[in-house]
């Protein structure tokens, strides 16, 4: 079974619950709860600044696109390639591991940051390595999502309801 991020590095998904065989991302009744919560929670984030670019600059024009999701849905901590370092750091070297799986992470990542956290000059973040990406099916931008908004959108007040998923960031 192979991994495939969405929209933005960090989440990653079986790509066979994700996508049917001719490669289209599935009717969301048809995905698994966890996975379905958190492909449409990227409906609302793809796009977003980066967290710390944000806390750093205070004028979203001047901030990066997110590239990378780290954490839960709705307690997510989006990054910029930039600031990714900064976050491995203080997860890895400064405790910040302790809230993984928690909703204070994000919280957490950002009292550290807006304080003057940041990775020593040095401090490697990770090398991301693409093996093959022409084999499977990497939607990696708004296209991809687009379709699930538009699922969301197609359904009405009852089926959004089933699939038990927070929308508030949504448009529909």
């Amino acid at each position: 079974m192979t991994k495939v991020n969405v929209g933005l590095r960090g989440w990653r998904f079986d790509e066979d619950e994700i996508f049917d065989e001719s490669g289209e991302i599935r009717p969301l009744a048809d995905i698994p709860e966890d996975a379905r919560y958190r492909l449409v929670r990227l409906t609302a984030v793809v796009g977003e600044p980066c967290d710390a670019c944000w806390l750093a600059e205070e004028d979203l024009a001047a901030c990066n696109q997110a590239d990378i999701v780290y954490g839960e849905p709705l307690a997510e901590v989006l990054l910029c390639r930039d600031h990714e370092r900064d976050f491995l750091y203080w997860f890895r070297e400064l405790g910040g591991s302790e809230f993984a799986g928690t909703v204070t992470l994000q919280e957490r990542f950002h009292e550290w940051f807006d304080d003057g956290g940041r990775a020593p000059d040095g401090y490697e973040g990770l090398e991301h390595v693409d093996r093959d990406p022409g084999a499977i099916p990497m939607p990696t931008g708004a296209g991809e999502l687009e379709a699930v908004e538009c699922q969301v959108e197609e359904m009405d007040e009852a089926e959004r309801d089933a699939l038990d998923v927070d929308l508030d960031d949504l448009d529909v």
